[in-house]
Formats: C-alpha cells, structure tokens, sequence
C-alpha cells in the first residue's frame, strides 16, 4: 500500500505545482478521510456539532441529512439508529 501511495503521490507532483513531500501528505490526508467509518463519522460530527452549541435533536438530523450526502455504504440512518451510535 506505501509503494501505491508514494506512486499516487509521485504522478501527482508531475501534474500539480507542490513539492513531493506535500503531495504525498495531500494523498494521505484524503486517503484518510475516505476510510472514515459511519462509527467514527458519527461520534466525531457529534462532538464538533456540540462544541458549538447545537442540542442533540438537531444534530441527529443534521447526521442524518449528512450521512446521506457522503460516500458511505450505507442504507440512510434513522435518527434513532444515530442515536444509539452515539450512546449505545
């Protein structure tokens, strides 16, 4: 997988204007967001949603409408299903 990540890396560097060290940082990075999971998604939304005062009625359905939107394998989650990610 490193050798497939430093060839992503190494085609991009020829076709965008950054330095290789960035470049490579540029496919970690969004590799990394890809492989979020719907858990992990979740709980982090939760938290950053919360921080800023949201109550957790809103936020479910802001999860829901936003899970809905991303590129996840996933049927849409029902608020309750959101719910019991967050607290089991």
């Amino acid at each position: 997988m490193q050798d497939d990540i430093q060839q992503l890396a190494d085609h991009l560097s020829t076709t965008v204007d950054l330095p290789p060290a960035q470049t490579r940082r540029l496919v970690e990075d969004v590799l990394a967001y890809f492989s979020e999971t719907v858990d992990a998604y979740v709980a982090r939304r939760h938290g950053e949603l919360q921080d800023r005062g949201i109550r957790n009625d809103a936020i479910f359905n802001i999860l829901a409408t936003e899970l809905s939107d991303r590129r996840f394998a996933t049927n849409p989650l029902t608020t309750r299903q959101i719910r019991r990610l967050i607290y089991g």
